[in-house]
C-alpha cells in the first residue's frame, strides 16, 4: 500500500524540497501552505498523487483544513510540520517577537495537537517537526526564535512521553537543522556552515525512514551543539552569537 504523508509548510524551502524527495520515493502526498499558486505548481508535478490545501497555521480553522486535506489524500501515515518564521531582532521590536511566537508556538501547537489526535484515533502514526539547533541555547540576536524552537523541542518530548503513558504507537522525530539557504534567511547577512536546501531535504528523509527521535543536520552542527551544551551559562551569555 502506498504510504501517505501530509506536509504543512510545503510551499517553499525545506517543506517543498522534502515533498519532492518523498514524491520520488513513491509517497502519496497532501501538501499545505499559505500560497495557493505555489501549491498548484507542486500538484502539477503529479496530480494523481498530490492533494493540496491552502492553510495558515496561525488561523483558527487550520485543524479543520488539515482534516480536509487528510481526507483528500486518503489518510495519513506521516505528518511533517515545516512551517516557521525567524528574524534577527537585536532591536527587540515587539511586533517581530510576537509574530514569531504566533507562528512557532501557537501555530505549532495548533497543528501538532491536531495530528496527535488524528493518530490517537488511528492508533498509529509518525509526527515529525522541523525545529532548529537554535533551540539549544538562548540566542541574543533572535530571542523569540531560539525560545520558540526550545519550546518545540520540549513539546515534542512531552508528547512522546504522553504517547507512552497512553500506550499509543505514535513515533516522533524532532529535526534540528542549522542554517539552511532558504528565503527565511536575511540576504544581507552571512551565515556560517550554510547548507543547501536539497542536501538538507535528503538528510531529513533519511532520518524519517529510520524514525529517528532527534535528527541534528548535519554532523558539523551536531558537533557544534555538543560543545554549546558544555558551556556554562555565564560564559554563554557573554558570547556574541
Amino acid at each position: 500500500m502506498m504510504k501517505k504523508a501530509i506536509i504543512v509548510g510545503a510551499t517553499s524551502g525545506i517543506g517543498r524540497e522534502v515533498a519532492k524527495v518523498l514524491l520520488c520515493d513513491g509517497w502519496q502526498l497532501g501538501l499545505a501552505g499559505r500560497r495557493e499558486e505555489a501549491l498548484n505548481e507542486l500538484q502539477a508535478l503529479a496530480p494523481e498523487r498530490i492533494s493540496v490545501e491552502v492553510l495558515d497555521v496561525t488561523a483558527a480553522d487550520a485543524p479543520q483544513r488539515l482534516l480536509r486535506l487528510i481526507r483528500q489524500t486518503g489518510g495519513m501515515d506521516l505528518f511533517l510540520l515545516t512551517s516557521g518564521i525567524g528574524f534577527h531582532n537585536v532591536e527587540l521590536l515587539p511586533d517581530i517577537e510576537i509574530k514569531t511566537v504566533d507562528t512557532n508556538v501557537e501555530g505549532f501547537v495548533r497543528m501538532v495537537t491536531a495530528a496527535f489526535h488524528f493518530f490517537s484515533e488511528q492508533n498509529d502514526g509518525h509526527i515529525a517537526v522541523v525545529s532548529s539547533v537554535a533551540g539549544t541555547k538562548g540566542m541574543g540576536g533572535a530571542p523569540s526564535y531560539s525560545a520558540s524552537k526550545r519550546f518545540q523541542n520540549t513539546y515534542i518530548e512531552a508528547l512522546s512521553q504522553l504517547a507512552h503513558i497512553r500506550k499509543l504507537p505514535i513515533c516522533f522525530t524532532d529535526i534540528r537543522p542549522g542554517f539552511v539557504a532558504t528565503s527565511l534567511l536575511d540576504k544581507n547577512r552571512s551565515y556560517p556552515m550554510l547548507m543547501d536546501v536539497e542536501y538538507v531535504a535528503h538528510h531529513i528523509v533519511r532520518a524519517l525512514r529510520k524514525r529517528k527521535r532527534i535528527a541534528v543536520i548535519d554532523w558539523r552542527y551536531a558537533l557544534t551543539v555538543f560543545f554549546w551544551r558544555l558551556l556554562p551559562g555565564r560564559m554563554w551569555e557573554r558570547m556574541k552569537v
